[in-house]
This record gives C-alpha cells, structure tokens and sequence, in this order.
C-alpha cells in the first residue's frame, strides 16, 4: 500500500532533523530543557518570529493545543473554533479536559475558515451566568481544507476577539505552509496580527515527536512549565526534541520544506483538474488537494496501492503532500488517475 498521499504524518523524518538528532546524540548534556539545542531553538524561535516569545517544547499536537487553551481558559470559559477544527473533532475532549471543562464551541463557516461575522452572532446566545462565559478564539492555519487566512482577516478576527477580552489561539500543526504560500514574514502572520498564542507544528513538517507552544503574550505563559510536566509533556531528554527544530529552523529548511509540499500540491491539482468526473473543491493554498471523484475511481486507485481519505462528504477526498514527496510521485498518481477516470 502507497501512503504517499494518505496525510502529511506519513512522511519520515527529514534529513536537516535527522542530522540535528545525531549531534544531539553524541555525548551526555543537561536534562530538562536545560541544554544548549533548547536554547538554541528557543533562540532561533525568537529570531523568526522578532519578539522575546516564550516557547515550550511538547511532544503533539493535541497536547499543545489542549494545554495552550488551558493557559487561556477556566472551567466556566467558552471557546470558539471552527466546526472542522481539531480542536473539536480531533482532540477526544482534550481541551474540555486540561481545562477543567471549558466549553468548545464549534461553529459552521464556507472553506473551514471564521469570519467576523460568523462571530458575532454567538455574543447574543444564552444570557449571563446561564452560559459559558467566551474566552477564546481558536482559528487553525492553515485550515482543515488547506486554505490560509490572509494577515487582513486574522487581524480582523483578532481584534473582535480582543475587543472583548478573549485571547487568540492558532493551532499552527501546518502554520509553516501557510507562511511560505503567503511569502509574508512569521511575525506579520501572529503577534503583529494579534495572535497571543501559536501552536507551531513540527510532525506534518518533517520533524518527530515535537511540537513548539509559543506564548507572544507572555503573561498567559505564566507556570506553563508546570502544565507542560503535570500533563506528562516534559521529556528528560529535552535535547532530542529541541536538535530537530535547531535542525529544520537554522538555514530554513522548514520553509522550503513547505513551499516543495505546496508546489507538489499544486501540481498534484493541475494534473487531475481535466480529468473526466474529477473535480477540485478547492483550489489549493498549501499542501492539500480536495477532490471529488466517483466511487469506481477511487476504488480502481485503492486496487492500484494508493491510500488516501475520504473527507468531504460522499465522495470528496483528501490527499495530503508533504516535504517527502517527488515529482515522480505525483505523476504515478496521475498517471493512475487518467488511466482509471473514463
């Protein structure tokens, strides 16, 4: 079976990662976070991003989000996010957990994406002490169905959101290709836009193990150190997750990771575009194609040893790019679509 498409956590390690965990491994060093590979990517995070953050190293993506939103939110707090979110459908009741039973909010919206006005409506539900008090923004970037939210639009979420006390969280798990598809700068797509909290994915972008929470409203960081260890997030040999991010982060390999992801992508999506009872939901931003097919199709593509997901009602499916994928990969999909889609 081929999982080349099946989801971008397919994918090995990437080499710059893999190098960085051999350093690491060459030798004793401090445990706990306290060794040079932490703050070195701890410094490099400060550098990309151009603020004094605060970052925690955890080991994925349910655990960032979970214990980042807990840092916002208490028992009696809502949180709002997109109904397509992790945060909802992915997370098995995390956040509701680690914050003692805050209230996740789903809400519907076109391309997985909020709006402003997909907010406002939920200020006139319930009525004082009868319904969660709102505390939290959560948006994800890129989206579920691989769309980005421009700088424009999260500033616009960001100040609704501030405007009326709440923090902003992104979970970031594919945050890098959105950052090189809108070829802006790190800070202009977070804190400059008034994101106070990021969750920086690190599995879907070749690394292992090791996600980055990072606070730009540092005071909400307060005892995360504590929450990181109680949850069962700290890893006494710190160094192996830190060295991956060192790794990918100092000559940029984790941008050009994402933007090859992304132009496999796009050119994934140019070759099914025209193919008879295929059709393109979305047009892809970052490094996910949707895609509508028959039945017979995707069962005579299974019958060839392709592995992807049915996402999208019926008969839409998602296939995932990722820093591992080839040229010739995509064209063997292709090749098998074409001959297969008549």
């Amino acid at each position: 079976m081929n999982y080349t498409f099946a989801s971008d956590n397919t994918a090995g390690i990437c080499p710059e990662a893999f190098a960085a965990l051999a350093e690491a491994n060459a030798g004793c060093a401090p445990s706990y976070g306290d060794d040079p590979w932490t703050a070195r990517a701890t410094a490099l995070l400060r550098e990309i991003f151009e603020t004094q953050c605060d970052v925690f190293f955890v080991f994925n993506g349910t655990a960032a989000n979970a214990l980042a939103l807990a840092a916002i939110c208490q028992r009696h707090h809502g949180i709002l996010c997109h109904a397509m979110s992790h945060v909802d459908t992915d997370e098995c009741g995390a956040p509701e957990f680690f914050t003692g039973g805050a209230k996740v909010i789903p809400l519907d919206a076109p391309a997985a994406k909020l709006r402003v006005s997909d907010l406002e409506p939920v200020l006139h539900r319930g009525h004082g002490v009868h319904y969660p008090k709102l505390r939290a923004l959560s948006l994800t970037q890129s989206t579920e169905l691989g769309t980005v939210y421009a700088i424009d639009e999260l500033r616009a979420l960001a100040g609704f959101a501030h405007a009326r006390g709440w923090s902003v969280h992104v979970d970031g798990a594919r945050f890098a290709n959105a950052l090189a598809s809108l070829k802006c700068s790190a800070a202009d797509l977070t804190w400059r836009a008034g994101i106070d909290v990021l969750c920086l994915g690190g599995t879907k972008n070749g690394l292992n193990t090791t996600e980055a929470v990072v606070f730009f409203h540092r005071e909400l960081a307060r005892e995360f150190d504590y929450r990181v260890k109680q949850s069962g997030q700290l890893a006494s040999k710190t160094r192996f997750a830190a060295a991956q991010w060192t790794g990918a982060l100092r000559e940029g390999a984790w941008l050009r990771h994402a933007a090859h992801a992304n132009a496999c992508a796009r050119r994934l999506a140019d070759g099914l575009r025209s193919l008879p009872g295929l059709r393109l939901l979305f047009e892809p931003e970052v490094n996910g194609v949707f895609v509508e097919m028959p039945p017979a199709v995707y069962g005579a593509l299974t019958a060839r040893g392709w592995h992807f997901y049915k996402f999208i009602g019926d008969h839409g499916y998602r296939l995932m790019t990722s820093w591992a994928t080839t040229d010739a990969d995509v064209d063997a999909f292709i090749a098998d679509a074409r001959a297969v889609a008549r």
